[in-house]
């Protein structure tokens, strides 16, 4: 089967390399499969997992937002930060969805920053989620 190079690249540098024969991502527009020989295309990315799949393996990495950029033998993920599973504290990450939890419970009743609560319970939910936890 035909592959495609994936590159997760971050400010602080790279954090996968790999040919895969498909990508998942979820774009601020919906989810998006790319496969190899994919047409052009740049999409900015929400929160969550990508999936790179190779064979019957399927590696995660959690993005916390970036640009896709996808070429046809070429997909490039800048985000703003990014982690593999094995670099994912699990114990610092359950902190951070508590504390976004609590605090959009205390939204509700005082002027917290309501959509700014979502997005940290939406980066530990996912970063949980690539750790397996």
């Amino acid at each position: 089967m035909s592959t495609i190079s994936v590159n997760v690249v971050t400010p602080d540098g790279a954090i996968y390399e790999g040919d895969m024969e498909m990508v998942s991502v979820r774009a601020q527009s919906g989810e998006l499969g790319i496969l190899p020989g994919h047409i052009p295309l740049v999409a900015p990315l929400a929160v969550g997992a990508v999936r790179l799949k190779y064979e019957a393996k399927i590696d995660l990495v959690s993005v916390s937002g970036g640009f896709i950029e996808v070429r046809p033998d070429n997909v490039t993920i800048l985000a703003e930060a990014a982690e593999a599973p094995s670099n994912i504290d699990v114990e610092r990450a359950q902190q951070a969805k508590k504390r976004a939890e609590d605090r959009l419970e205390r939204a509700k009743q005082e002027e917290i920053d309501f959509k700014r609560a979502q997005l940290a319970l939406e980066r530990a939910r996912t970063r949980l989620e690539v750790a397996g936890k």
